[in-house]
């Protein structure tokens, strides 16, 4: 898995974290994402629904991961998105089931979210998912009048 490399990050914008994929781990990716979230300005209802999410989609993904292995968690923040990606290593082809409780969770706590799985040849197969969550703006008070 030496030969697994990272895409560029986007100067000041992405943040990366590699930790072992194991459910232990768990608590410090809600904590990074609860914290970038509050510095991008998110209210506390979307801090909250991305935390969930973000566990949700960590948890997805550990237990497809292969043992031992380290996943990668990758937070992107724009103007008015905040943007998750996690990965991991596999030994199965299958993409996490859209029919679940726990995409269901995803779909409800998100703007968008996508899974995808890419064979990476005698290495097995690597799982993506992505997941984004829009700050709703609100305009100030006596704006535009």
């Amino acid at each position: 898995m030496a030969d697994w490399e990272p895409p560029p990050l986007h100067a000041h914008n992405d943040i990366e974290l590699w930790l072992g994929a194991d459910l232990v781990h768990l608590p410090i990716v809600r904590s990074v994402v609860a914290t970038i979230a509050t510095r991008a300005d998110f209210d506390l209802d979307a801090i909250a629904d991305l935390r969930l999410a973000v566990d949700e989609a960590c948890s997805t993904l550990i237990t497809r991961a292969v043992p031992g292995s380290t996943m990668r968690c990758r937070f992107t923040v724009s103007d008015d998105e905040l943007r998750f990606t996690g990965t991991v290593h596999s030994e199965s082809d299958s993409s996490p089931s859209t029919k679940s409780f726990g995409w269901r969770v995803l779909t409800t706590l998100t703007d968008s979210v996508d899974s995808r799985v890419t064979s990476n040849g005698q290495l097995g197969h690597q799982v993506d998912i992505e997941l984004a969550k829009r700050r709703v703006v609100v305009d100030a008070p006596g704006a535009g009048a």
